[in-house]
């Protein structure tokens, strides 16, 4: 054998891959989010993972951390690929994929999307380069009606209760609110505050507010009322009371506070604590104008959020000239499975999803054995024939290690029956392989 070059496998960073028995449960989640959104009359669709590169550079601060897309071979004078970026989102390609198939849709259109995307930032806990997102978004034309800023959450909330996660709190608030108030303040830059406000968590009271006041320029009333906004939380309306203490007054402030209050008072049945008015919730994507949702674990707040959102109004506006606002809310599935995983508080599956393997007596009652196996499909059960004619007890060590729950034997001799051995039980009992379930 000639000497070859080898390459040490090591694992790029930020990048997660998973063992079977790992990907398994995470298949699981995936299931069970799309059977989730789909109960709510979600349609899925899927977008390339690329798009064109202006698009994606032209939405926020996000946008600086696309990755472009090259050819390794590519010729001098073609620069055909450099205009395309991997997705940093499935927002922004869901606008271009409203706008290009708009006469094909049927609207108010609600639409999930699962996909991976990439962004190229620093790993560290909670934050990948690459990862998945299960997305859920209502666009319509002209006008989104507010209940489903409400649907939303609550479409959320049934699909993350019905996973074992750690307890988590959904964090509303409405971006009319802090640019009615930032508005009202007289102040001229209210996107800059909002920013500077979204980093409250990271940098703390004082560092924001060094913010405002060196570089946005505010002055020291201006930044004590944006900071006394932002520490604001309530599960009902009476954050609204709270809000109109301030002295604050505009008249996108009214209207933020009214938009508020009601999906608040339509999220009231959910059970206490799982929907907080949080006035320090901004996001910092340029694209959202209403209602922004960040939900969090409790017990480990700085990890990062597990779910986000909002509330967009003009997104598709530059692909289409037509006023197509919109919704939307995002899962985090790398983010949160990652951290279960890291603290083993992931119940694994198996290895593999065969239900029965079947032993192959001898080389030649492999046919036997095949037939069996499809016999056993048919019936409904995932079935694995093992790779070739060997002792029996190695071919029962093997399901085992994979586990696999039932070894069938088909007959190693004319006229003699099947059976079936169950490993958990160490039963063993003739069956038909037409007729057989696991019990």
């Amino acid at each position: 054998m000639s000497e070859q070059r080898v390459t040490r496998p090591t694992p790029i960073s930020g990048f997660p891959e998973w063992l079977p028995e790992i990907r398994s449960v995470e298949q699981r989640w995936l299931d069970h989010i799309r059977a989730g959104f789909e109960r709510y009359g979600f349609a899925s669709v899927e977008t390339p993972s690329v798009e064109a590169l202006d698009v994606l550079m032209a939405k926020g601060e996000t946008s600086q951390e696309v990755y472009t897309l090259h050819r390794l071979q590519a010729d001098a004078d073609d620069d055909s690929d450099a205009r395309l970026g991997l997705h940093f989102d499935l927002t922004v390609p869901f606008a271009r994929y409203v706008a290009q198939h708009f006469n094909e849709l049927v609207f108010p259109f609600k639409r999930y999307q699962i996909q991976r995307v990439w962004r190229g930032e620093r790993p560290q806990e909670g934050r990948f380069r690459e990862f998945t997102q299960c997305d859920i978004d209502v666009i319509n034309v002209d006008q989104v009606p507010l209940h489903f800023d409400a649907e939303l959450p609550r479409v959320v909330h049934e699909v993350l209760s019905g996973l074992d996660i750690p307890a988590w709190t959904l964090n509303i608030n409405n971006r009319k609110v802090l640019q009615g108030c930032y508005e009202g303040l007289g102040i001229g830059d209210p996107v800059a505050v909002i920013r500077a406000v979204d980093k409250l968590h990271k940098i703390g009271d004082d560092g924001v507010r060094a913010i405002l006041l060196d570089q946005v320029g505010l002055s020291e009333e201006q930044a004590k009322v944006c900071l006394d906004l932002a520490h604001i939380r309530g599960t009902d309306t009476s954050v609204v009371d709270e809000i109109a203490r301030l002295g604050v007054h505009s008249e996108l402030l009214t209207e933020g506070l009214d938009e508020l209050g009601f999906v608040l008072d339509s999220l009231a049945d959910l059970p206490s604590g799982s929907v907080v008015a949080d006035l320090s919730v901004a996001r910092g994507l340029d694209y959202y104008t209403g209602t922004v949702y960040e939900a969090a674990f409790r017990d480990d707040p700085g990890y990062g959020s597990i779910c986000a959102g909002g509330r967009y109004e003009n997104l598709a506006g530059q692909f289409i000239r037509r006023s197509l606002p919109g919704v939307g809310i995002s899962i985090g599935l790398t983010r949160i499975f990652a951290k279960l995983v890291a603290e083993g508080r992931i119940a694994t599956g198996r290895q593999c999803p065969t239900d029965v393997l079947v032993v192959v007596p001898s080389g030649e009652r492999r046919g036997e054995a095949l037939r069996t196996a499809a016999r056993l499909r048919e019936a409904g059960h995932n079935t694995e024939v093992y790779h070739q004619a060997d002792k029996v007890g190695k071919q029962i060590r093997y399901a085992s290690r994979k586990g696999i729950p039932f070894v069938w034997f088909p007959p190693f001799e004319d006229g003699r029956p099947h059976e079936v051995k169950d490993l958990a039980s160490g039963e063993q009992t003739a069956a038909d392989p037409a007729t057989w379930s696991a019990r």
